[in-house]
């Protein structure tokens, strides 16, 4: 008998569940090629299935060449099938599992940058949505432009100049596929191997990633609680640019005063580079209004980058950038040949989305959700662990930074607070020069209710105490 079970509670369908794992062992060779396989009414009753499922599954195998009938004898394993294992792939199947399960197993995960993906506006978007799949040309399903569709650039422009600050015609607007894209675009557009990028530390490693990966060298500036520490520029530093988070630093969360945004106009201009903008959660501010774009002081010598990710949804994979006039014409042409184009029909559906101000009624109504999310956080670090512990950056976005005295997240301490079913991060994790941020964690609230959020609190207390 073929070893293989079936199970009723996947979403995977019966018929998939057979054909899969006959064909994994058959390419592990635990069926060997001329093993005769159990005729389809027996292997039916054994597994407690229709035999139609063991006739699909037997076909599918046969079509790919798995198998072979042979007349009046019975179906065979066809020569050929063994695939020697790359250790390193046997496990593939089994961390889809693990990742699945760790979902569901009580695990609280303080993740940044992870909005309330329960409280995305469905209903709103699907029926937007719907209209414009009906309603659309026809030629909205055809190949579009790289710079994305002009009815979403026309409404990004004045959205922005009304809530952002920036200023900018719709050609100097290029949608992307998130903001990821849109920074790699930005290396392939500016960088060279060899060239300069002065850039804020600590800042994510995805961005460390993107600006070193063509060979380019990464000078790192330390931020306070301000921001970038601009007086700290070498002036005559050459760099191609300058990246900054300027609305709210990534980690630490800063905002940087105009005192440093002129200093850094003024080097920019003085060094012939550009500035890239990242903005990427700035909406979400929660003393006094959104603070205006850095781009707005000089749009010729700044790039803005902006995302949908952190505002609706990370599945929509929406982005922009705004660029100078004189990089539009070679950012459509990288892009073009990045993927052609961003989706058409989400544009149009975020383009109506905006239009109809529903997106700014979605962030008024989120803004008074996470800022219960933000207090329960802060409230339960303050009673949790008293004066041992200082909180920073929170007045903006989805995470804030919790400093803890004498306690130092390295791996081994890491390991002890994953046991108690919680997920933290520390911010040296983002850093260029190590060491100077060691007793500092990333507390991401906006996908986690305020019991979650309280509960992991006393999880991380009860990790900490545990070590001590």
């Amino acid at each position: 008998m073929v070893w293989i079970t079936v199970d009723r509670s996947l979403d995977i369908p019966l018929i998939r569940q057979v054909y899969e794992q006959m064909r994994q062992r058959i390419l592990r060779g635990e069926l060997k090629a001329g093993e005769r396989l159990p005729p389809t009414r027996e292997f039916a009753a054994e597994l407690e299935v229709s035999r139609n499922v063991i006739i699909e599954a037997y076909e599918q195998l046969f079509a790919e060449g798995y198998i072979e009938g042979r007349q009046g004898s019975g179906t065979y394993v066809a020569e050929g099938t063994y695939l020697r294992q790359d250790p390193s792939q046997e496990n593939l199947f089994s961390i889809e599992k693990v990742n699945i399960e760790e979902k569901s197993n009580g695990m609280i995960d303080f993740r940044s940058g992870i909005p309330a993906l329960e409280l995305f506006p469905r209903n709103i978007w699907g029926n937007i949505a719907k209209k414009v799949c009906i309603n659309t040309n026809h030629s909205t399903f055809g190949y579009d432009s790289p710079e994305g569709k002009l009815e979403l650039r026309h409404v990004l422009s004045r959205y922005l100049r009304r809530t952002r600050g920036v200023h900018c015609h719709p050609d100097q607007i290029v949608i992307t596929s998130g903001a990821t894209q849109g920074l790699s675009l930005i290396a392939k557009l500016l960088l060279s191997p060899g060239d300069e990028v002065i850039i804020e530390d600590p800042i994510t490693q995805e961005i460390q990633t993107i600006f070193s990966s063509p060979g380019s060298l990464l000078y790192p500036i330390p931020v306070d609680h301000n921001g970038m520490r601009t007086e700290l520029i070498p002036h005559d530093k050459k760099p191609s640019f300058v990246f900054v988070t300027p609305s709210h630093q990534f980690p630490i969360g800063g905002t940087l005063p105009i005192q440093r945004r002129i200093q850094l106009i003024q080097f920019a201009r003085q060094s012939n580079c550009y500035i890239v903008e990242d903005d990427y959660d700035s909406e979400f501010r929660y003393k006094g209004s959104p603070i205006s774009s850095l781009q707005g002081l000089d749009p010729s010598r700044v790039i803005y980058i902006g995302t949908f990710s952190k505002i609706l949804s990370p599945a929509l994979r929406l982005g922009y950038l705004v660029l100078p006039p004189s990089l539009v014409e070679k950012c459509k042409n990288l892009k073009w040949f990045t993927d052609l184009h961003t989706t058409s029909l989400e544009q149009l559906t975020l383009a109506h989305f905006i239009e109809e101000r529903c997106l700014e009624h979605h962030i008024s109504k989120m803004k008074k959700i996470y800022k219960k999310r933000r207090e329960a956080l802060k409230q339960s670090l303050n009673f949790e662990f008293r004066n041992k512990v200082k909180i920073f950056g929170d007045s903006t976005g989805l995470h804030l930074i919790a400093s803890f005295d004498n306690v130092i997240f390295s791996e081994q301490m890491l390991q002890k607070i994953d046991q108690h079913k919680i997920k933290i991060y520390p911010v040296e994790l983002h850093t260029i020069q190590k060491g100077v941020h060691k007793n500092k964690i990333i507390l991401g609230y906006g996908n986690l209710s305020e019991k979650e959020i309280e509960e992991g609190i006393q999880r991380l207390k009860d990790a900490l105490l545990t070590d001590e």
